[in-house]
């Protein structure tokens, strides 16, 4: 993909000269090098040489293991970010073999750095977990309802008493046919919680069945699906699943037709078209490709990237004000955190710090970046669609 010339301005980090705001090309050894220090120079952070975890430091996180894959590791930026939680300049890890993504993420990033930077605000954070209660008749699912609120406090005990740090947020039943679906919602604090939720709604569920005295034996499965886990859904867009996060921007005609060789009318009218194609598809959310951004972040921040599917849902509007663009997207499902699974490896650690995610509230503020990362590829990847330039910069550098 094109880049201006402008790139190679001077930038400040925490109040300092630190030289090109974009990360330095080239595919060669020295190359890689040039980057690496580069971003020393940008961040005070120090990428430190790859070693292999031990064996041992992967239990938990998989099974039979025969070896090893290697996976490149890249940089994007500059992200500006005027935050909820995420606050200043940054520059996003990435892990991905698809050709042109940090490119691309990189020239959305420097667009909206240029336009003054992206707005963020977190609205929410609650995992679910959904287990369902069969009865043998409809009369006895509608008599188990009062019993659940007049025991919604043993409930949240037995449910709490698996973490010390998650919290039962609230219960909600839902009566369908001879069952009650129950969606246990929590804040799994500076953790994803999949696991976490997993595991306190199994012990609720098991004092439920312990405790409630049904007129004849019933079942219950710990998840019946209704929460979306690794699922795209209407439901999810509604209703939040992980980090609900809204992010926008505001970017004028002039800076369009510079970087992205488009102008403001003609990102709104295709998108319209673009809407339209998705509408018609049944597509469930409404962007061009939030996944691409989800799975290179997950993959080097060691989330679980299978929540792609579920997280990839946000939905991104275009909209023509006072003659500049103004682009918003919302990702009412991010699931990421800073504790737990994979990012206790040590570079998918090394990449939570150069973001500076690992003390309070470091999961929001990841879901934040997470959010603006994702907006900034979108925007790059309208401008290559409007501009006829998609096929082109893919038979450059995706080939």
């Amino acid at each position: 993909m094109k880049q201006e010339s402008n790139e190679t301005s001077k930038s400040t980090h925490n109040g300092q000269v630190t030289g090109k705001k974009t990360p330095p090309r080239g595919y060669k050894t020295e190359d890689m090098q040039r980057r690496v220090d580069w971003l020393a120079q940008q961040t005070g952070h120090r990428i430190g040489e790859f070693n292999l975890e031990e064996p041992a430091n992967y239990k938990g996180l998989t099974e039979n293991q025969i070896g090893y894959i290697g996976m490149p590791l890249s940089i994007a930026g500059p992200l500006k970010i005027e935050g909820t939680y995420a606050n200043g300049d940054f520059y996003v890890p990435l892990c991905t073999l698809e050709g042109t993504l940090s490119l691309s993420m990189t020239r959305g990033l420097y667009l909206t750095y240029q336009a003054g930077g992206i707005t963020s605000r977190h609205i929410n954070q609650q995992l679910s977990r959904s287990p369902v209660f069969v009865f043998e008749t409809l009369s006895e699912a509608y008599d188990f309802l009062p019993w659940l609120d007049a025991h919604e406090k043993e409930i949240q005990t037995a449910a709490q008493s698996t973490t010390n740090h998650g919290k039962l947020l609230n219960i909600e039943k839902h009566l369908i046919h001879n069952r009650v679906i129950i969606e246990f919602k929590y804040n799994t604090a500076e953790a994803a919680g999949q696991n976490m939720v997993t595991m306190a709604t199994d012990a609720a569920c098991k004092w439920i069945k312990k405790s409630y005295k049904s007129k004849n034996p019933f079942r219950h499965l710990v998840e019946s699906n209704f929460c979306c886990d690794k699922n795209p859904a209407q439901k999810t867009i509604l209703h939040g699943r992980g980090h609900h996060v809204i992010c926008s921007f505001s970017v004028s005609n002039t800076l369009l037709r510079k970087l992205l060789r488009v102008e403001v009318d003609d990102i709104v009218r295709c998108i319209n078209d673009m809407h339209l194609g998705s509408q018609l598809a049944g597509v469930v959310g409404m962007n061009l490709h939030t996944s691409n951004a989800l799975a290179a972040l997950y993959l080097a921040l060691g989330q679980d990237v299978a929540c792609v599917a579920e997280n990839c849902v946000g939905i991104a509007t275009y909209e023509k004000i006072d003659e500049n663009l103004f682009v918003t997207l919302s990702m009412p499902s991010i699931t990421v955190g800073t504790v737990g699974g994979a990012t206790r490896l040590k570079q998918q650690r090394q990449n939570l710090e150069l973001l500076g995610c690992t003390g309070k509230d470091g999961s929001r503020k990841l879901a934040e970046i997470v959010c603006a990362a994702a907006l900034s590829l979108e925007i790059s990847l309208a401008g290559s669609i409007v501009s006829n330039e998609f096929a082109s910069a893919h038979a450059k550098f995706g080939r």
